[in-house]
């Protein structure tokens, strides 16, 4: 298996809002609300990074949990950001625009308290978003719960 390996998506760009993502044979469209002067036709390029990292949340969790020998079922994940949105209003540059992070993962089966935080230890060495995330420095506050909780 290859170590390293590039990873190709395009994009056409119709306006100043709208992005149409083609990666594989697959798309996906990223875009800005109406208020913000788009069209709304796709979650914005902030939305689309926090979906990626929930996106990547569960493949991640679900490989470690194979590797350890869990059957935690299937994941709920949610995301909440603290963002600071005065980047893209162009009101000064910000370092650490997504400041804090809320991840709260649901296991679908039961999985113990201590299989549970070996599981999101696994998870946070091995996520790549995860880890662009933190590197970049936020804050990533995990919740993991188990269905019987």
């Amino acid at each position: 298996m290859k170590t390293a390996v590039k990873l190709r998506v395009q994009g056409e760009c119709p306006s100043h809002s709208l992005s149409e993502i083609t990666v594989r044979d697959t798309g996906l469209k990223i875009d800005e609300p109406v208020e913000r002067g788009g069209t709304n036709l796709g979650p914005t390029p902030t939305d689309t990074a926090l979906a990626a990292l929930i996106g990547c949340t569960n493949v991640i969790g679900h490989k470690c949990a194979a590797s350890l020998g869990l059957d935690i079922g299937k994941l709920d994940i949610s995301a909440v950001c603290d963002f600071d949105r005065r980047g893209v209003t162009l009101e000064e540059e910000i370092d650490v625009p997504f400041q804090r992070i809320a991840l709260k993962v649901i296991t679908s089966n039961a999985v113990s308290d201590t299989d549970l935080v070996r599981l999101a230890a696994e998870v946070a060495k091995f996520c790549p978003l995860a880890k662009l995330f933190r590197q970049a420095g936020t804050i990533i506050d995990e919740e993991w719960v188990s269905a019987s909780a």
